[in-house]
């Protein structure tokens, strides 16, 4: 489970990355690659993001401080590999590049992977939440539509004909009414679980890494 759910968040992470704005031309200017390592390993992101940088900076003539990147950088990913900031980024959904030392890691994984499952806890709830919006509006589409058959039902000078039609349309809304109300029902049903599921994970989580 632990290997599946790393791969997973370091594709997650490697995604983010590549869509990520890089270095601004004041900051290559500027010139501080100690304070750009820092941030970025503080951020989690992998040295590789220097690559990035230089690709960057190359279109104003200047060049990184490789040496001064990675200190900084060593310096910012142990703020960013603790048990605290790992429950915290698996808890907000981020992806995680595999940046921690060995020893910082054996720490950082579990918290990281326990926010994962608060996220995921989360998630479900806002699943539901959206299934529910979507099939309430539904249902509001189709009493539209039922009312807008029914009038067109009264309307003088109709066929025999074409009043059948007009039933057969009413009882096909009808029918697909009632099957979204059961779906709605259903998801009713799904919220409540997953907003209980969601209280017990906070309420076990919470007595470790505190109130969020």
């Amino acid at each position: 489970m632990r290997t599946i759910l790393f791969a997973a968040a370091a594709t997650t992470a490697a995604l983010m990355l590549g869509s990520c704005a890089t270095m601004s031309k004041d900051q290559c200017l500027a010139g501080d690659w100690s304070g750009q390592g820092y941030s970025d390993g503080a951020s989690g992101l992998a040295q590789s993001r220097l690559g990035e940088h230089a690709e960057a900076c190359m279109k104003h003539g200047i060049a990184p401080d490789d040496a001064a990147y990675r200190s900084g950088w060593s310096q910012g990913v142990i703020t960013y590999c603790t048990p605290g900031r790992g429950f915290a980024e698996g808890r907000s959904g981020n992806g995680y590049a595999g940046v921690c030392p060995a020893e910082l890691e054996r720490d950082f994984m579990p918290a990281y992977e326990d926010g994962r499952v608060v996220y995921a806890a989360e998630q479900a709830v806002r699943d539901a939440e959206s299934l529910i919006n979507s099939l309430g509006g539904r249902l509001e589409e189709l009493d539209d539509k039922l009312d807008a058959k029914q009038r067109e039902l009264r309307t003088e000078g109709l066929t025999d004909e074409q009043r059948d039609v007009i039933r057969n349309r009413i009882q096909e809304v009808r029918r697909e009414r009632e099957d979204t109300e059961r779906d709605w029902r259903r998801a009713q049903r799904a919220l409540d679980d997953a907003e209980m599921r969601a209280r017990d994970v906070r309420y076990r989580f919470e007595r470790s890494y505190g109130r969020w």
